[in-house]
Order: structure tokens, then C-alpha cells, then sequence
């Protein structure tokens, strides 16, 4: 995993624009039943493909309580249960070190977002949240136009003495 120093412009929580401050950010992919803010080192850090367009994406920003008591299980259950979803492209996950989490999925039309909102189990996962495991949230959903992505090569390594 990767620590990305940033400077952003930031909105207070009276709403008012504040000045411009460095937010640290915990990135990769992350599944989000996993402790984003573990230093495991063995973790891919790799972005979602930037897939053709049209798709769409849901993105879901939180703060979460204190009280996380069954999230792990939840969101693994949430996890395995998007994969089975025809259209689902995959997830992103980020989270600052004072809480912030922000997770984009990613579907490949409206009917495929659909069928997840709709979902019985991740309705009821969602009822769960609001009651218990989080502080506030936005969830944004969004048509993506324009998509395009980089992966640099790796260096080539010099030959070894022997």
C-alpha cells in the first residue's frame, strides 16, 4: 500500500471552504473488509482497469462510528456478493488515516447498478450501516464519458554476478 500526500481544498464541517491543507491517503485496492490501514506491504496496489465507455460508477464516501461490530463480516459477504453481479467491473478503495473511506465500484450499464441497489441482502446491509456503523455518507453515482489509464513497466533488472 501506498501513503499519497495531497494538497486539497477542503469544505468544513459548517460547510464553508477552508484553506488549502495536505490530506494524507491510504490507496489501493483495498477490499473493505480488510484494515485499510494495515502496512501490509504484500497487498497489490493496482487501480481498476480504465474500461471502455460508457460504464458507470458509484462512489460511496464515509466516516464510520466507533461501534464496527459485524462490519468485517458484512462487507466481505457485500464483496462476494457484487462479483456475482453480470457488469460488475471491480472496486477501489482509499482511506485517510482520520477515517475518511472513499470506495468506487464500478458497473458496466445502469441494469447492472440497478440490480445492486436492489439487491435484498445488500438492502438490508445498507438498513445495518445507517443504524449502526456509520457516521455520516454520500453515495454519487455517475456515468463515465471518458475513461483512460497508465501502468508503468517495470524497470528491467540488471543481470546478477555469477
Amino acid at each position: 500500500m501506498r501513503v499519497v500526500r495531497s494538497p486539497i481544498p477542503y469544505v468544513s464541517r459548517s460547510g464553508t471552504l477552508g484553506h488549502v491543507r495536505e490530506r494524507r491517503w491510504i490507496i489501493g485496492r483495498v477490499p473493505p473488509y480488510r484494515d485499510a490501514m494495515s502496512n501490509d506491504s504484500e497487498a497489490p496496489v493496482a487501480p481498476v482497469e480504465a474500461y471502455e465507455p460508457p460504464y458507470y460508477m458509484a462512489v460511496f464516501t464515509t466516516v464510520r462510528t466507533q461501534n464496527q461490530s459485524g462490519y468485517s463480516e458484512t462487507n466481505a459477504r457485500m464483496e462476494d456478493l457484487v462479483k456475482d453481479i453480470p457488469g460488475y467491473l471491480g472496486m477501489d478503495h482509499a482511506q485517510t488515516p482520520g477515517g475518511l473511506g472513499i470506495t468506487v465500484s464500478y458497473f458496466r450499464d445502469a441494469d447492472a447498478l440497478t440490480e445492486w441497489r436492489t439487491n435484498a441482502e445488500h438492502r438490508t446491509a445498507q438498513k445495518r450501516g445507517q443504524a449502526e456503523w456509520y457516521q455520516s455518507y454520500t453515495l454519487r453515482v455517475a456515468k463515465v464519458e471518458r475513461s483512460s489509464g497508465f501502468t508503468r513497466e517495470r524497470a528491467p533488472q540488471p543481470p546478477t554476478a555469477g
